[in-house]
């Protein structure tokens, strides 16, 4: 007799059998179908098994083998899209929360998406390329193949896997067709160049650049005004070449020098490599006057920082690098600070990383600001909208009542009755204890006011990556691969005070001191909370540090705060994330591309005067050794001193073939500056270790003995 713990080993196919599918077993599944009608029409009975053949031979007297084909492969056609015919299909949900064009665009890149990662196991690059495109115009006529496709992939999703897809524009034939639907823009190509490290940096390999340039290099010496722009990828992919599009059209609409960094990804540097390379770009271009890209050098150079999702998220963390440095050159008594950027373009931002689920009261304020209300009007709405979605049958708030709502305070409406026990609210009367005489008119009235559904005041509100989770763009899944690629197995930061791995968190001192920041975001973005609370929090650091002045008599009273002087936002409706980069499937995305060149002139105009009226500094600003360089240190545990920023004078330069994990390692003692209030279990950091490498491992295809998955 076999004892209870004895293992029982069970086969594939019964695995599969008891709901354990198995992918092998799927395979050897279909072959075996295959296999055995195709040998039983080879060699069995022409007219099928002893109980069809009377039929068959009927009906082979009636129907051709041509017709008998149409007409099997017409019913199985039917049978499949039953629900379709008939009314009993599940809706679409994302059918009615884009645009039409929009919508029409996720469907093809999803289709691009869908082929590519089907072919990306080939290994003979141009037949992975050609079978890529062979792939996607299959999946663009079977839509909901492509879709399936692509939400499995996303489930399980690795570094290769974001890679494919987001490098796919300058893949040969995708390029090819871009560069057809392309308008004509600039008559020179984009250069490759590469930008020296700082003297006092402590890394050795230059910036890898592009310079978009329409016109000769000799023209640059007539250019003062720079654009640096960061381009977005996820933290992971993609290089300014993937954003030719706004790039060019930037470069040919303004007339100036566009230099987008082609910072290293993660995993191979994780945070905070790439931020560091950043900070050294601006420093090296301001050192130097502008000449390591062939600008005269006659002047400090004017520039305005760029960026679109992740490398919004690098040009704000730029920002405050710099600001941060300029402060403390000030303690220092120090004139030869860094200066700050003209002004900044974002461009649907990636600025909180730490992900949560539920708005808190300050981010719901921000978002109500009196102000703002034309412009979130549709995000509010929207935030108020989530229960009803849940309870269809509750009564919903008419649109003075909902205004009534936001204006005070910051929480999202429901409506109960009155009669609930929860939100019984009793008469003055009541409360002293005396009893009503009698039925009055305005008793009557009240009772009829009191019967009506009644606005209550809940804190309920859910965050915008919560709210459109199922887009079909940006997903958490994705988002939650990026954030720990970024990050890296062995850094554990502080996500609640590091701002500069999400600058939402950035001190208020520090936004006081922003330069002009515009906003370009989709309404349907799952990022669109970090756009309108960032906004918020800058427009209300700007206003604090306004009235404050004047309380100084530091302006006159008759000074009044214009928020347009320091923000503006603009939330597209009806369209998510991304927009920017498949502008030859989504045309209406030309628009917001020269709207963004637009911004970017006025920010030069606007500072015009300012910079007209000071003095011009004719020499270069050298950065002695004594002047501190700024840089990001990644950190190890939570519970590490709120010191984003350190400052070094190390100027020892290391061996260029080290590692970057060698060279970014300078860490802080993560036990020694515990708070003596933490507890924490022995076993604790091999604990985190293990979890954030078993993570880290499956989003980039190894497996537990470091090996590559097939």
């Amino acid at each position: 007799m076999i004892g209870m713990n004895t293992a029982i080993k069970l086969s594939p196919v019964a695995y599969h059998v008891l709901g354990r599918p198995s992918i092998k077993f799927r395979k050897i599944q279909v072959f075996a179908v295959v296999s055995f009608w195709s040998l039983y029409l080879l060699r069995g009975n022409n007219h099928g098994p002893p109980i069809l053949r009377n039929i068959s031979a009927r009906l082979s007297k009636r129907l051709t083998a041509w017709q008998t084909l149409v007409l099997t492969l017409l019913w199985l056609y039917t049978a499949r899209n039953f629900a379709k015919i008939f009314g009993l299909e599940s809706p679409e949900p994302l059918a009615n929360l884009y645009n039409r064009a929009y919508f029409r665009a996720t469907w093809v890149t999803t289709a691009l998406d869908a082929g590519f990662w089907t072919a990306m196991k080939i290994k003979r690059k141009w037949l992975r390329d050609l079978a890529s495109m062979v792939f996607s115009v299959y999946y663009l006529i079977a839509a909901e193949q492509a879709d399936e496709k692509v939400r499995k992939v996303r489930g399980l999703l690795t570094v290769d896997h974001l890679r494919v897809s987001w490098n796919k524009a300058t893949t040969p034939y995708l390029s090819l067709v871009s560069r057809i639907m392309r308008p004509k823009l600039m008559q020179y190509p984009p250069r490759a160049i590469r930008i020296p490290r700082p003297a006092e940096s402590v890394y050795n390999e230059p910036v890898n650049a592009w310079l978009y340039f329409d016109g000769p290099l000799s023209a640059l010496r007539n250019h003062t005004n720079i654009v640096l722009d960061l381009p977005g990828g996820g933290f992971v992919a993609m290089t300014p070449r993937h954003h030719d599009d706004k790039l060019m059209a930037w470069a040919a609409r303004t007339g100036l020098p566009v230099l987008s960094l082609d910072y290293r990804k993660a995993p191979e540097y994780p945070y905070p490599y790439a931020l560091n390379e950043a900070y050294d770009a601006y420093h090296t271009l301001v050192a130097t006057l502008g000449r390591c890209i062939g600008l005269a050098g006659l002047s400090p150079p004017r520039i305005v920082l760029t960026g679109d999702s992740a490398g919004a998220n690098f040009a704000v963390g730029l920002c405050l690098m710099v600001l941060e440095s300029a402060n403390m050159e000030r303690r220092l008594q120090d004139q030869q600070s860094l200066p700050a950027p003209e002004g900044l373009v974002l461009i649907y931002p990636a600025l909180d990383l730490n992900i949560g689920n539920w708005m808190s009261d300050e981010q719901m304020s921000l978002i109500q600001d009196q102000r703002m209300r034309k412009i979130n009007k549709d995000i509010l709405k929207r935030k108020s909208q989530d229960y009803y979605k849940l309870r269809p049958d509750t009564p919903h708030p008419s649109d003075d009542e909902h205004a009534e709502s936001l204006s005070s305070g910051p929480n999202a409406g429901i409506v109960l009755n009155e009669d609930s026990s929860t939100t019984a609210v009793k008469s003055p009367a009541a409360k002293e204890g005396h009893l009503a005489a009698g039925p009055t008119v305005a008793s009557q009235s009240s009772a009829l006011a009191s019967s009506r559904p009644k606005l209550l005041k809940t804190r309920l509100a859910v965050s915008s990556m919560i709210s459109y989770f199922n887009d079909r763009v940006l997903t958490p899944e994705m988002m939650r691969a990026m954030i720990i690629l970024y990050v890296g197995p062995h850094n554990r930061p502080d996500f609640s005070s590091d701002f500069l791995l999400s600058p939402l968190l950035a001190p208020e001192a520090m936004l006081a001191k922003f330069p002009k920041t515009y906003f370009l975001t989709g309404e349907r973005d799952p990022l669109v909370d970090d756009t309108v609370i960032f906004a918020g929090r800058i427009r209300q650091a700007k206003q604090n540090d306004f009235l404050q002045k004047k309380e100084l008599g530091l302006r006159k009273k008759k000074d009044e705060f214009n928020e347009k002087d320091h923000v503006e936002v603009m939330l597209i409706p009806g369209i998510s994330h991304g927009f920017l980069q498949f502008v030859s499937v989504f045309p209406e995305g030309w628009r917001h591309v020269f709207r963004c060149g637009r911004w970017i002139e006025d920010i030069f105009a606007e500072n015009d005067n300012l910079h007209q009226s000071s003095a011009h500094h004719t020499e270069p600003i050298h950065l002695s050794s004594r002047h501190r360089h700024h840089r990001r240190v990644p950190t190890e545990s939570s519970g590490d001193e709120d010191m984003p920023l350190q400052m070094s004078t190390i100027s020892t330069k290391e061996d260029s073939h080290s590692s970057p994990r060698s060279r970014d390692s300078r860490v802080r003692p993560s036990i020694d500056r515990r708070k003596q209030s933490m507890v924490s279990l022995a076993s604790e950091e091999d604990l985190l270790g293990r979890r954030m490498k078993g993570l880290a491992s499956g989003l980039m295809g190894l497996t537990t003995d470091g090996t590559q998955t097939p």
